[in-house]
């Protein structure tokens, strides 16, 4: 009477056997699916651009090209006339065809810089925020003669109370090309006040 039960035994191992391979294969194909459906998805959203900003499906990337500025020496605005700056200056430009642009109109673009930071203290040029505005009318400096607009804190702030309110009329009419503006950033390479 002891013989049945070592029998039923193997029987019952071969079945959990035969239930543990078929789990491991499903976990396997279902695996092998998820990550097939995720490669080809997320390769596919690179090739049209899937969710990505429309900037990106216009043009293929391609590194900016760099124009550095010779060092300029600026008297300050502060009391007395005794402060003055020297700032090096490279502009990040979309190609080498702005560059050439660029270097047309070059002697106004100085002109403008100089002026631009003439109009300012020491002080305000110190912090941070100083230096981040101050490269942002450079911009704007450098786009003008090549047609294109930075708009300033004040328009951007119209802009986006008008867009938040729906009103079409109150954005800032513009008389300069809205595309995306060349002049990609103003970098220093050089910033010391004295």
């Amino acid at each position: 009477m002891s013989a049945p039960p070592p029998a039923a035994a193997p029987a019952k191992s071969k079945k959990m056997l035969i239930i543990i391979i078929g789990v491991v294969v499903a976990v396997l194909v279902i695996g092998g699916g998820a990550a097939a459906w995720f490669l080809t998805r997320s390769h596919g959203d690179e090739e049209e651009g899937g969710g990505a900003p429309a900037a990106r499906k216009e043009a293929p990337k391609v590194a900016p090209t760099f124009l550095p500025m010779e060092n300029m020496v600026v008297n300050l605005a502060d009391p007395g006339g005794d402060r003055f700056a020297q700032i090096g200056i490279t502009l990040e430009l979309e190609d080498a065809k702005t560059a050439e642009q660029v270097k047309l109109y070059l002697p106004s673009i100085r002109s403008g810089i100089l002026m631009l930071v003439s109009q300012r203290t020491s002080a305000e040029l110190l912090g941070r925020e100083g230096k981040e505005q101050l490269a942002t009318d450079i911009r704007r400096e450098v786009s003008r003669p090549l047609g294109y607009s930075v708009p300033t804190e004040r328009e951007r702030a119209r802009a986006a109370d008008a867009e938040q309110d729906g009103d079409a009329e109150d954005r800032p009419a513009r008389n300069k090309r809205t595309e995306r503006n060349p002049v990609l950033r103003v970098l220093f390479s050089n910033f010391i006040i004295q």
